[in-house]
């Protein structure tokens, strides 16, 4: 237990620190290829960041040979988007409450419209995936290429997004501090190395966790949609973290709603072709809290009401969802 508790702590400083690096680099990044704040936060950054929830998501159904793997795949695939919809936003707020004075917690207005269009794309993306989870017909899985269809179109439309002011340069590149544009090369370099410790220490963090899970006697199901979501979304949490904490709302909240748009459509699509994708009681309770989350995100940010007290707020329909799962 020591050490497992041990290794967990140093995961979760491995990962915030290599998120330092990756952040840097990946506004570097989106300078060199002239992308919008936007795109480069839920695109560049998201997708990175999102790939440690997807390989958990592939390796448990692919590796798995019982029902119960296979459920831990479909639970992973659905924690995700929960995880980010409460306490990925719930951290925004929060942080905003807790590090920034009362004018510099305001969300600029443009950002909110951007942010509302997000969660109206995926809350038509995870509905038609939910509804796909209540019945059972023969040619489901040909239904998989749709939902990668889809990202591509959300990309297609986040690479036409333009920021509409100037935005400032970003902070000097790590690798290359004296450096008024760094090269290319290091700017690649440095975001592709952090990526990878990233991955390395999200790994390590979720083994950790699921080890916890077993000497707690949490099941499979439970594990897969309480612990292994948390896990595989540290990366983003991170980002989330740094990014508020030096100003950058717009990268934060575009970071959380781009990887929101892979967690709705590559997962989606690796469940339909792997598995009947047939959701039952907590599966689909953990959903319905899902589409609950970004119905009230989407309508704030749609109003340009949403403020740091009601993101900080979101985060408890998590706490709830949870206090419910281990009582029923």
């Amino acid at each position: 237990m020591l050490i497992t508790l041990l290794l967990f702590l140093v995961s979760a400083v491995t990962i915030y620190l290599a998120c330092e690096y990756f952040v840097n680099g990946i506004e570097w990044t989106g300078h060199h290829f002239k992308l919008s704040q936007s795109a480069t936060g839920s695109l560049l950054a998201a997708l990175g960041t999102a790939l440690p929830e997807c390989i958990v998501t592939l390796t448990a159904l692919l590796m798995g040979n019982t029902t119960a793997q296979q459920e831990i795949g479909i639970g992973a695939a659905l924690g995700g988007p929960l995880v980010l919809a409460t306490i990925g936003y719930g951290a925004v707020g929060l942080t905003l409450l807790l590090c920034m004075g009362r004018t510099e917690r305001a969300i600029n207005g443009e950002v909110q419209r951007e942010i509302g269009r997000d969660q109206r794309w995926f809350m038509g993306i995870f509905l038609v995936a939910t509804a796909l989870g209540l019945v059972a017909f023969t040619g489901k899985s040909w239904l998989a290429p749709l939902f990668l269809l889809v990202y591509l179109v959300y990309v297609r439309r986040e690479l036409k997004q333009s920021d509409s002011h100037e935005v400032e340069l970003p902070e000097p590149l790590k690798l290359a501090p004296n450096a008024g544009i760094p090269p290319l090369g290091k700017v690649l370099l440095q975001t592709l190395a952090a990526l990878v410790v990233v991955a390395l220490a999200a790994q390590l963090f979720v083994h950790q966790l699921e080890s916890m899970g077993e000497l707690f006697g949490l099941s499979p199901v439970l594990a897969a949609l309480l612990l292994s979501p948390v896990a595989t979304e540290m990366p983003e949490l991170m980002n989330v973290l740094i990014w508020v904490r030096q100003g950058k709302n717009r990268l934060a909240l575009a970071n959380i709603s781009g990887a929101m748009m892979i967690q709705s459509t590559i997962p989606k699509a690796f469940c339909l072709l792997f598995t009947p994708w047939l959701l039952d009681g907590a599966m689909m309770a953990s959903s319905l809290v899902t589409l609950l989350a970004v119905g009230l995100l989407w309508w704030g940010f749609r109003k340009g009401t949403m403020t740091a007290g009601r993101l900080a707020l979101v985060g408890l329909l998590y706490l709830g969802f949870c206090s419910w799962l281990l009582v029923s």
